[in-house]
């Protein structure tokens, strides 16, 4: 009897098998059909999604922005603003009184830019330099320095790597930062570059020597061409340089630039800066240099288009 009550059984378990198998499919499938909808439907339209379904909290406190899209208050990456009419009336009046005015003399040309000023801070004067040399050359390299008879217009932060009485003489005329192995780990240590020149003195240039790699891509490299390693009067040197000795250099294309005073100047003053200037750059022309020096000048300011002048 035992035997045939067990026979009997088998079967009905192994038909409820079965059913439990087909059973199970369908159960785990339904909730997956139900969410993915309530989840895309939530996600778009950055709302909360239905019960039962476990959304992101991100998704419901800060909806996705697509940063390609323009918006109202924001353009679009690396484009910048429109202009408005107004503004773009003036440029182009700017730019067409520039075309008239042809190549003038650096009086005319300062005095243009004053009256063309547009913009409420007072901007820099700058003169640009096509020199006909080749900057390839090693022995046509094109580097100086020179004092302005009437500075900037702003104070520099000035540097000085040196020890013992120049020290305290440096400290005396003004410089911002003195000393020497401890500035120079400063620099190495910590990346500070919160100056505008670097003066040493020969006797240091051992441990300057080691900051290249820092000092060199920021142009703040002291360098014997540039008269910024200073084997004289250390307190007059950093005189100099704080009231507004200007450094030069051709680039890569033949071309010196450099800042020459303010907007805010007075119109002699601003001439005056600018023909230093200029003869500064014309009395470090290389020997090897051959044919015509100095290919063009021009005078800008910080918001203006140039004006080329006659030197």
């Amino acid at each position: 009897m035992a035997k045939k009550k067990t026979d009997t059984e088998t079967p009905a378990v192994e038909t409820a098998a079965p059913a439990a198998a087909e059973a199970k499919p369908e159960k785990a499938k339904a909730p997956k059909a139900e969410k993915a909808p309530a989840k895309a439907k939530a996600k778009a339209e950055g709302a909360a999604p239905a019960e039962g379904s476990a959304a992101p909290a991100e998704a419901v406190a800060a909806p996705a922005v697509d940063l390609s899209e323009p918006t109202k208050k924001r353009g679009r990456p690396g484009v910048p603003p429109r202009r408005g009419k107004k503004l773009r009336t003036k440029i182009n009046t700017i730019n067409n009184e520039v075309a008239k005015l042809g190549t003038v003399d650096v009086k005319k040309a300062v005095n243009f830019l004053k009256g063309s000023k547009r913009v409420k801070f007072d901007e820099s004067v700058e003169v640009h330099m096509a020199l006909g040399i080749d900057p390839k050359q090693s022995d046509q390299v094109v580097r100086g320095a020179v004092p302005l008879p009437h500075g900037l217009g702003r104070v520099k932060k000035v540097l000085v790597f040196t020890k013992g009485e120049n020290a305290v003489k440096a400290k005396a005329a003004g410089a911002d930062f003195v000393g020497d192995d401890d500035l120079a780990k400063k620099i190495t240590s910590e990346g500070f570059t919160d100056f505008d020149v670097a003066l040493a003195t020969p006797d240091m240039m051992g441990v300057v020597g080691r900051l290249g790699k820092v000092l060199g891509p920021r142009g703040l490299m002291p360098s014997p061409k540039a008269g910024t390693v200073v084997s004289g009067d250390i307190a007059a040197a950093v005189k100099e340089f704080k009231a507004g000795k200007v450094e030069f250099r051709a680039d890569a294309g033949g071309n010196v630039h450099a800042a020459v005073g303010k907007l805010s100047f007075d119109e002699t003053k601003l001439v005056e800066n600018i023909h230093v200037f200029v003869e500064a750059v014309r009395a470090a022309k290389p020997p090897s240099s051959k044919g015509h020096y100095i290919k063009s000048v021009t005078v800008s300011a910080t918001m203006s288009p140039g004006v080329a002048v006659t030197v």
